[in-house]
């Protein structure tokens, strides 16, 4: 039996900045003449579609697939910008303990590293790769198509499958959010909540995942967690 792992990307591996929420403000406002953003969208956990449909739900603009497409172009050219300029941070302790887990893998078990997140698959990987993790990674499931994170992880499941690598194996998603808890359910994954992005220990401890911690900052024994 080995092991699979899915990361999310926003709050578990690194902090953009709010660079994705920026960005899509922006892209409103230039592609729809929003001049003041009026509806207070939750942007943690979701997918980039929900949140995308809700700003153009809450601003009174159809939500068609044309829009959709138009909002979404915008927002990937402005993204780089705002990743730039907002600074952001990979979280403390993510390079340590990706270096060593890929150190933990085979050769071919590192193919069983990938990214589960709602981000868009081409945004999310602007994000990976601008703060240099995304040489960490073979595969993702991403949050172009669907707006329950449910569904993300579904389509990871048969990714698996195609590639043949998840039959018998150990599937643990990572992430801070209850939606991460959630999705891994969904999935019959077990789950590693991290306590790194707005939600608390306290708050990801009701979700009753298999293990919380605070933060990557002891590698050795987050491995001990993913590994055993």
């Amino acid at each position: 039996m080995s092991h699979v792992f899915l990361f999310d990307i926003d709050g578990t591996l690194l902090d953009s900045g709010h660079a994705g929420q920026g960005a899509m403000e922006e892209a409103l406002q230039i592609e729809f003449g929003v001049e003041k953003i009026e509806c207070d969208i939750p942007f943690a956990g979701r997918t980039d579609r929900a949140i995308i449909s809700d700003l153009l739900a809450g601003h009174d603009l159809e939500s068609t697939e044309e829009q959709f497409a138009k909002f979404q172009r915008r927002y990937f050219t402005l993204l780089p910008g705002h990743l730039k300029q907002r600074g952001g941070c990979v979280l403390p302790g993510v390079e340590k303990l990706l270096d060593s887990l890929s150190a933990q893998l085979t050769t071919d078990s590192k193919e069983n590293v990938g990214l589960l997140t709602g981000n868009f698959e081409h945004s999310g990987w602007m994000k990976v790769r601008h703060f240099n993790l995304d040489h960490h990674f073979s595969f993702g499931a991403f949050g172009d198509r669907h707006r329950h994170r449910d569904d993300v992880a579904r389509d990871a499941v048969l990714f698996l499958k195609q590639k043949g690598i998840a039959e018998g194996d150990t599937v643990w998603i990572i992430g801070d959010t209850p939606a991460d808890v959630q999705c891994a359910r969904a999935i019959g994954a077990s789950v590693l909540a991290v306590a790194s992005g707005i939600y608390s220990r306290e708050d990801l401890e009701l979700t009753n995942p298999d293990a919380v911690v605070d933060n990557f900052a002891d590698a050795k024994s987050i491995l001990d967690i993913l590994l055993n």
